[in-house]
């Protein structure tokens, strides 16, 4: 009952922290955020609409909900370390602080990585590919849902080393294996690019080069973890 009540306190508080972070957001630095993610179309004198009375609005809630989780990331991460805390030896808790700060940088690099240097060349790949057809109306809820289906793959997919440092330390894969593998995980890579990318080769490919140059970063990291010793 005790593990509950704890387990409890920290989905109210984390739940609470995203309410404040939503309220907060929409309040102050949804019409900046709105701009900046609109930034690359109207760059390229492509106006945004909407096609439902409050499809702008939802559009804004959406966005203020997605900024209001990563703004209260950091209490959320807290509070379950907070509960799994007491479960940990000394070793376990300063490697989990380390993997997360790895984890979070990771991340923020793959989000980063594609939105500056991936999605604007997605971008003038789909006009360029529609320019001869039809003129580009776009719809500010899809175009917002494309943006976010675009960039999230990439940080999730940034942290393969840490999947895979896991996955070592836990006896699951070695170097040996990985460096066998090779080619069949890069098979593996490409495929994975292709369903998790918008269905062109441009961002498959910039997704694919990238995981493929962090699975030999991962490789090398294999050959320096050792399993963990089991009593």
């Amino acid at each position: 009952m005790s593990h509950l009540l704890a387990l409890r306190k920290v989905l109210l508080v984390s739940v609470a922290s995203i309410g404040a972070a939503f309220f907060l957001v929409y309040s102050l630095a949804i019409d900046r955020l709105m701009a900046w993610i609109i930034d690359p179309i109207r760059a390229r004198g492509i106006e945004i609409i909407y096609t439902a009375m409050s499809e702008a609005l939802l559009t804004k809630f959406k966005v203020s909900l997605i900024a209001g989780f990563i703004a209260a990331f950091p209490v959320i991460i807290w509070q379950v370390w907070g509960f799994i805390k007491p479960a940990l030896y000394p070793k376990e808790k300063k490697a989990f602080r380390v993997l997360f700060f790895l984890a979070l940088l990771l991340f923020l690099s793959g989000v980063l990585f594609c939105y500056f240097a991936v999605y604007t060349l997605a971008v003038d790949f789909f006009l360029v590919a529609g320019d001869d057809l039809a003129t580009p109306l776009l719809s500010i809820d899809k175009y917002v849902g494309f943006l976010f289906g675009f960039i999230v793959p990439f940080g999730i997919a940034f942290l393969l080393p840490i999947a895979l440092y896991l996955t070592t330390r836990m006896g699951w894969t070695d170097y040996k294996m990985l460096s066998s593998k090779r080619k069949y995980i890069i098979l593996a890579i490409f495929v994975m690019a292709a369903i998790l990318t918008p269905p062109d080769v441009v961002s498959q490919v910039a997704l694919g080069v990238p995981l493929c140059v962090l699975y030999e970063i991962s490789v090398q990291v294999a050959r320096l973890t050792k399993p963990r010793e089991r009593e």
